[in-house]
């Protein structure tokens, strides 16, 4: 019957496995984490990668339904192939990964791994074999308007939600550029004064060296110990005197780092309480997917989940 599946039919498979895919991530990453977590990239209760996989496995395998190992290696293949490729357009996209494989063996660029890909395969044998054909009875005994009713509502809310969720990466990926930015000038502000103090110690020495040369050429024309003092003296303080210029030069650098560290500081401690739509749609992602990484702005990430860990221990405390 896998080959004469209408349209409707097709969408009712791919959001009843969606949703089945959202409870079974849902309780597994809520259990690792010990508190409810609502997993995925939308915020309704929908995974849409478990849905792309199953439909990618009924239609993969609709020729060796008959073979469990060819049910196994091409339900495999077919999942792993898309896994990857939306893995890899998502970390494009929002410079973001919601899942990451890099920590395992034999994996490829993170977004795909062995492991993963036999997951694929034995769920693949277990859809087809266990779970596809009572729910394929159930949903061809549902009458085609029914069907066609409970599908157009069902889109219309993936829509909105798909929507919601999509602006939320967006602006996650721009919250993570910006703070991106601001650590930048920070690095850089820093490494200026770290010249500035550099050169000033530079310039100590070239003068101690130049005092020491001319002094060695006059010390025969000085006829006793009182002007080489003197001398010495007049030296050292035009020394002082430069020394004290440059750093006047490097303390209003110093007086500009802590103020710029102090307005990130604040307007991260802002992260949880603001009603910036960004920071909160920033946030909602995070929370949905506490295993999401970003190589392009590790640390931004990190500074946003202390800043939500602040908050949550804030309204703890209140």
């Amino acid at each position: 019957m896998i080959n004469y599946y209408t349209f409707t039919q097709w969408l009712m498979f791919f959001y009843l496995y969606s949703f089945v895919g959202w409870v079974w991530e849902s309780c597994y990453v809520s259990a690792k984490k010990r508190r409810w977590v609502n997993r995925g990239f939308l915020n309704g209760p929908f995974l849409p990668i478990y849905g792309f996989g199953a439909v990618t496995i009924l239609v993969s395998t609709v020729a060796v339904r008959d073979s469990i190992p060819l049910i196994f290696l091409l339900g495999m293949a077919g999942a792993t192939i898309l896994e990857y490729v939306t893995g890899a357009c998502m970390e494009r996209m929002f410079h973001v990964r919601y899942w990451d494989y890099s920590n395992q063996k034999l994996n490829l660029n993170g977004h795909i791994c062995l492991t993963s890909s036999l997951a694929w395969g034995a769920f693949s044998v277990l859809l087809v074999e266990v779970v596809h054909p009572p729910v394929e009875t159930i949903v061809l005994g549902i009458r085609t308007s029914a069907a066609e009713i409970v599908t157009v509502a069902l889109s219309i809310a993936a829509a909105c939600d798909f929507t919601q969720s999509f602006q939320e990466a967006v602006d996650l990926k721009e919250t993570l550029i910006k703070l991106n930015e601001s650590n930048e000038h920070i690095r850089r502000l820093q490494k200026r004064l770290e010249v500035v103090s550099a050169f000033a110690e530079k310039d100590y020495e070239e003068y101690q060296q130049k005092v020491r040369e001319k002094l060695a050429g006059r010390k025969e024309f000085l006829r006793n110990v009182e002007e080489f003092r003197q001398l010495q003296q007049q030296k050292i303080k035009e020394l002082g005197q430069r020394l004290v210029q440059s750093v006047e030069s490097g303390k209003q650098r110093m007086e500009d780092l802590p103020s710029l560290q102090e307005s990130l500081w604040k307007e991260l401690q802002e992260l949880g309480f603001r009603t910036n739509r960004k920071y909160r749609h920033a946030a909602r992602q995070l929370r949905r997917n506490p295993g999401m990484i970003s190589k392009k702005h590790e640390d931004a990430l990190k500074q946003i989940r202390r800043m939500m860990r602040k908050k949550e221990e804030d309204d703890k405390e209140s």
